[in-house]
């Protein structure tokens, strides 16, 4: 009997951080977030210094974030699956290591190309490691305190939208080593290896699926789907719009249709898919994607844009761009302290709803700033903190909303698919909305920034019709 009990404690103590530690395994999550979301932002500050520091086109700016988002989006279904067949906590330490060592290679770049290869190669690797946080956050909280640890991605990813930008404008002006933009990329290195000890300490071991096959071709067919439709629009400016990049893109849709009745047949067969169908008949997971891809679309499009507009626009350095970021950060932080108050679960869909309302008005409200004299950091600060308080209110119960319903054998497609489209609308903002501002810049650039931004409401619109597809809230209230 004794001994039996000596087993059970010793089970106990290798047992998954359930209790004590499972915060701090949500901080280790968000730490891996926190290198995805800086290394999107920090090229957008930078973006105008690399190309100065070595070389390339109008478009490197744009392929230095598209590039990022469409390896990123390309690989997360699979890292998802990954997760499923392998372990979490395994494919998460894999992938922390090889984004460690792809922000080296973008240290050491020594050309515009090799600095984009090295960047694909991070969104790949980064594809690997983000959606086992996802899993490991539903398999270690209960579902009385999920809602409270997808909160806490809240502040802390409007801490890191305050601070990259600021961090990264500070690397380039300070010029450490005398390495420049490189810095930027340097800085991941102990944050990744800080993140994999963490991983190896406090992630538990997860239950791996009885799959045993990889979908590849559904994997290859989603990746050619996701190029087929940012490629054209990344390069179809410079090339002045041949006939190949509208067939490209309207290709896409047909790959992406075929995508879908590829991965149903595989699953009628009883053959492993790159994305369980079963998903799609979730209401609240399929509203979540299309209602998503329109959102982060026009988010991450206008952070872009706006960056460009300070910086060649206006002349700022890459340090005072990043500040004049901060006003839309900070209100992201108060956009979801508000939310954080209890009305996240007691609104649910429609704080959603109100968040996106917000930040519409102040898209309005930046354009008219924008179209005045004396355009400074002081007078776009209160159109840009309204448009920071309505995403942080829009985004605080997105992710519990989409993710309550998902079994827990679809946790890894779901959670992979999910932020798989999550930044398949970055990309796809990136692309339109930059390729929207470089051809207006012949009007001068308020027109161009503000014939962005138009866009930019245009998709705020469409995901707020999209965001009735949800559930009124994640769960019934207790």
């Amino acid at each position: 009997m004794s001994q039996a009990l000596t087993g059970e404690h010793a089970a106990e103590r290798a047992a998954p951080p359930l209790h004590r530690w499972r915060w701090l395994a949500l901080f280790v999550v968000l730490a891996a977030e926190i290198m995805d979301l800086l290394d999107a932002l920090i090229t957008t500050i930078a973006g105008p210094s690399i190309r100065a520091g070595i070389g390339g086109g109008e478009s490197l700016v744009q392929w230095l974030g598209a590039g990022y988002t469409i390896a990123m989006a390309s690989g997360l279904i699979v890292g998802g699956r990954l997760g499923d067949m392998f372990g979490r906590k395994r494919m998460f330490m894999i992938g922390a290591a090889g984004f460690t060592v792809a922000s080296l290679l973008c240290a050491v770049a020594q050309s515009p190309e090799m600095l984009i290869g090295a960047r694909l190669l991070q969104g790949l690797l980064g594809a690997v490691m983000l959606p086992q946080g996802l899993g490991v956050i539903k398999e270690i909280f209960p579902p009385k305190e999920l809602g409270a640890a997808f909160g806490a991605f809240g502040p802390i990813m409007g801490l890191a939208a305050v601070g990259g930008p600021i961090l990264a404008g500070w690397l380039v002006d300070a010029n450490f080593f005398g390495i420049g933009w490189r810095m930027i990329f340097v800085i991941n290195i102990p944050v990744g290896l800080l993140t994999m000890l963490g991983a190896a300490r406090l992630f538990p071991a997860s239950k791996r699926s009885t799959t045993t096959r990889l979908d590849l071709a559904g994997a290859l067919l989603a990746t050619l789907g996701t190029i087929l439709m940012i490629y054209p629009l990344v390069q179809g400016r410079e090339h002045g719009w041949p006939a190949w990049t509208f067939v490209g893109m309207a290709a896409s849709l047909a790959v992406f249709a075929f995508f879908g009745w590829y991965e149903s047949r595989r699953d009628r067969r009883g053959v492993a898919t790159l994305v369980m169908p079963s998903l799609f008949g979730k209401r609240a997971f399929t509203g979540g994607l299309v209602a998503g891809l329109a959102f982060f679309s026009a988010l991450v499009g206008f952070g872009l844009v706006f960056t460009l507009f300070v910086q060649l626009g206006l002349n700022y350095p890459p340090l005072k761009a990043g500040l004049a970021s901060v006003p839309q950060a900070l209100g992201m932080i108060v956009g979801f302290g508000i939310a954080g108050a209890g009305l996240s679960q007691k609104l649910g869909r429609t704080l959603i709803h109100i968040g996106t309302a917000i930040t519409a008005a102040g898209f309005a409200v930046f354009m008219l700033v924008v179209d005045g004299p004396d355009v400074t950091v002081w007078t776009m600060a209160p159109a840009t903190a309204i448009v920071g308080i309505g995403l942080g209110m829009a985004m605080a119960p997105f992710f519990d909303i989409v993710l309550a319903g998902v079994e827990e054998h679809e946790t890894g497609s779901a959670a992979g698919t999910l932020t798989a489209v999550q930044q398949l609308g970055g990309a796809l903002g990136v692309a339109t909305l930059g390729t929207v501002f470089f051809s207006s810049l012949t009007s001068g650039f308020a027109s161009a920034i503000n014939a962005a931004v138009w866009v930019s409401l245009a998709l705020l619109a469409a995901s707020f019709a999209l965001t009735f597809l949800l559930p009124m809230r994640a769960r019934p209230e207790d």
